[in-house]
Order: structure tokens, then sequence, then C-alpha cells
């Protein structure tokens, strides 16, 4: 079995599929061979054949992407994701939290594209960014004291617990 990415570009699986195509015509393996060859699934060889019988190599070459072009391109991509990682300080906002209004803004702002906030997540998906919502803490904490409650009463609480055979849950 062959090591394959988890998934292929579009000119990788036309190059597969045009491999299929010259082992099918060669005649010398069978589809399901052809299949084990290239580690696709019998059905696809058999679709490949059907395809190749019907409307020759140019049935199996692949076809321009249907859909509304991206607004942002590659590059753009690329600047967006280095400004996100620099931080929404360094953008100019109050706080270092990104939030979808603020991406939106941050986009529009660099890029003069709009997009809607229900889209941003999964445009921030595709630049492998994810969002982080950063653990609420009290203001008035106090750290000095949680850590000499931790070193001096827990284990206190702990021991206690043990000699008693009892758990306590906090």
């Amino acid at each position: 079995m062959n090591c394959r990415p988890l998934k292929l570009t579009p000119e990788q699986l036309e190059r597969r599929r045009m491999e299929g195509a010259r082992l099918l015509r060669a005649g010398h393996l069978s589809q399901t061979e052809v299949a084990c060859e290239l580690d696709v699934s019998r059905a696809a060889v058999s679709h490949w054949a059907k395809r190749l019988a019907t409307g020759g190599v140019r049935r199996l070459r692949r076809r321009p992407r249907s859909g509304r072009p991206a607004k942002l391109t590659r590059a753009q991509r690329c600047v967006l994701l280095r400004l996100l990682k620099r931080g929404a300080l360094a953008a100019g906002f109050e706080t270092d939290r990104w939030t979808g209004p603020r991406i939106r803004h941050l986009i529009m702002q660099t890029f003069d594209v709009t997009y809607h906030s229900r889209y941003l997540p999964r445009l921030l998906h595709k630049l492998n960014w994810s969002q982080q919502v950063p653990l609420g803490r009290a203001v008035e904490r106090d750290e000095a004291l949680i850590q000499a409650w931790l070193a001096h009463a827990w284990p206190r609480i702990k021991k206690g617990a043990a000699e008693r055979h009892k758990y306590r849950v906090f």
C-alpha cells in the first residue's frame, strides 16, 4: 500500500486518472489490478473506464471549477494570516483578542473586501486559524494568594480527607 496525502490537488487527481486511462488502454491489467496499482476503489476505475469508452481521454480531464471566484487571492490570504499572527494590538485594537467583527474590519480596511460574518469562520478554517476564547479571569484575582493556598491549605485538606477515607469535591 502506497503512502499518499489525505487530500490530493486537482492536478494530482487528473494525473492519476490519466495514468489509469493509460493502464486501461494498454489492456494488460484488469480494472481490479489498476485500482490496486493506483490505490483507488474498483468503482472509481469502472467509472473511468466508462468515461474513457464514451468520450475518450478528454472525458477524464479536469473541468474548470464552478462557483464564484475567491474574494481574496492566495497572496492576500497569506498577508491576512501574518496580520492575524501579529495580534489585535498591532492592528490598532484596544485588546489583543481577535473577534469576528475585528477580523472583518481588518479585511475591509486592508483589502477593501467585505465578508459576511457567517463566512468568516470558514475562511479562518482554510487559514488553519482557530477561534480561541480566553479563559475568563476575575480582575480581583490574586495569584500569590492562590499559590499560597495550594501550597499550604490544600495538602492539609487532602491529608485530612485521606485520613477519614473520604473525598472532598470542590
